[in-house]
């Protein structure tokens, strides 16, 4: 049928409040025009993140019920760590309270100052943990992904010849290197198995271990069997264990493919990695088998583990996130190509051709979308990356199994409404940042 519907049906319902013009004026004003500071009973449709932010299933709440809460030993861990071993296929599992405290343990072992950590492209967290450790992050993805008019089926890919390149030069300097799959901050891009095997091949020669940021790993496996050569006929979940039989481990926040709405957790099969990993969690996080999660959350991610392998789903999720993207390049809205898998990009620069970049035309759009029909979105470029930015983006994340298709055919119209008025959008200064991750806190002020 050419209709998709959704794999499943509506069991519980979360109301929303629709608010007026001079109520969302109001609310930005308060919020120093950063969407991240509105309260949510203000917001309408939230496409702000899809992390943390989808349903749970019926399942998945009776998992939780079943939560055995002990400190030390529970049966969810071990159902946890089983169901991880079982789609990574790597032997130590450590649970975090979510992807970012992965990343903060993994990269306080092995990063430091003189280190390079390369990737396709850091996500903010990776970025920011990276870093603050006093390493460098470097993002090597191929210069297509610079260009979102280009249509590629895996422009997530790393750059090879710029990877061989820097190991050439800089081989002590890099304790590992990464590939965030899918490539978030380039648009959701997935990336091939053809470039993560010759990633890993390029690594092992040297002796690097290579890791994957597994946040939407169903997601990139999903369009590897769609658009990939020999990939066809095999199963979504055979395609994720080859993919990470590549590797030498992963983090992963669970609230993207995990569909829960917290946790994470770092996976590895070097032990002496482990140990030193489970020693900093028991500092910060807790025992190693729980990890700042509760036994219901550690059921929850287990059982999500599973959905969202499932074909039905992810034929769904990716349709319906194509959806969106294809009826605003109809329509002639500038949008990143082509649709990614968790979410749809405005190409602000583009969009608002009138304003310069220090008048940072990413947030002013977001901005006008939520004034004009009460939707949040996020900026995904200089404000979030400054000089790190590949382009100025606006994402509009689709948070799995919330919002139906008329949700999405509102989305559509408000847009359409904005870029009708494009031109009477103005520009932002931003009047006060924090050192790192300014995007979450910063303050901004409407020019003229």
């Amino acid at each position: 049928m050419k209709t998709i519907i959704e794999p499943f049906r509506i069991k519980v319902v979360e109301p929303v409040r629709q608010t007026t013009s001079d109520e969302r004026k109001v609310a930005l004003a308060g919020a120093n025009w950063n969407l991240f500071r509105l309260a949510s009973d203000d917001v309408l449709i939230d496409l702000l993140t899809d992390s943390g932010t989808g349903a749970m299933s019926q399942e998945q709440w009776a998992g939780m019920m079943r939560g055995d809460e002990s400190y030390a030993g529970g049966r969810s861990y071990a159902r946890f760590a089983s169901k991880i071993q079982e789609v990574f296929g790597y032997e130590h599992v450590i649970p975090t309270h979510q992807g970012r405290a992965a990343e903060r343990i993994l990269f306080s072992l092995v990063g430091g100052p003189g280190k390079i950590i390369p990737n396709n492209t850091h996500f903010d967290t990776t970025r920011a943990n990276v870093e603050y450790s006093g390493a460098r992050a470097l993002d090597l993805v191929k210069s297509e992904a610079r260009d979102p008019t280009l249509e590629l089926p895996f422009k997530g890919d790393l750059d090879l010849l710029r990877l061989d390149a820097l190991i050439a030069e800089h081989r002590h300097d890099i304790p590992m290197a990464m590939l965030t799959i899918t490539n978030n901050a380039g648009g959701g891009q997935p990336v091939s198995f053809g470039n993560a095997q010759a990633v890993a091949k390029l690594c092992h020669a040297a002796g690097i271990p290579f890791w994957f940021d597994a946040c939407r790993f169903a997601e990139n496996c999903w369009f590897i069997k769609q658009r990939e050569p020999g990939f066809a006929d095999k199963s979504v979940k055979q395609i994720a264990r080859e993919l990470f039989a590549l590797g030498d481990g992963c983090t992963m926040s669970a609230k993207k493919d995990g569909l829960a709405n917290i946790g994470g957790f770092l996976a590895t099969n070097d032990a002496n990695l482990a140990a030193e990993a489970r020693n900093l969690l028991i500092m910060t996080e807790g025992f190693p088998t729980y990890g700042g999660l509760a036994g219901r959350d550690l059921e929850a991610i287990a059982q999500g583990l599973d959905e969202v392998l499932d074909e039905d789903y992810l034929r769904y999720r990716a349709v319906s996130t194509a959806y969106l993207c294809d009826h605003l390049h109809a329509a002639g809205v500038p949008v990143l190509r082509p649709a990614g898998g968790h979410a749809v990009y405005l190409d602000a620069e583009r969009f608002l051709p009138h304003l310069p970049k220090s008048q940072f035309p990413g947030q002013a759009l977001a901005c006008a979308l939520y004034l004009h029909g009460g939707i949040r979105s996020c900026e995904i470029g200089p404000v979030m990356f400054g000089e790190n930015a590949l382009m100025d983006l606006v994402r509009l994340a689709i948070p799995r199994r919330v919002y139906t298709q008329s949700h999405i055919d509102y989305t559509v119209e408000v847009i359409l409404e904005v870029f009708a008025k494009r031109d009477e959008i103005r520009g932002l200064e931003m009047t006060w940042q924090p050192k790192t991750l300014r995007h979450f806190t910063c303050h901004f002020a409407p020019l003229g």
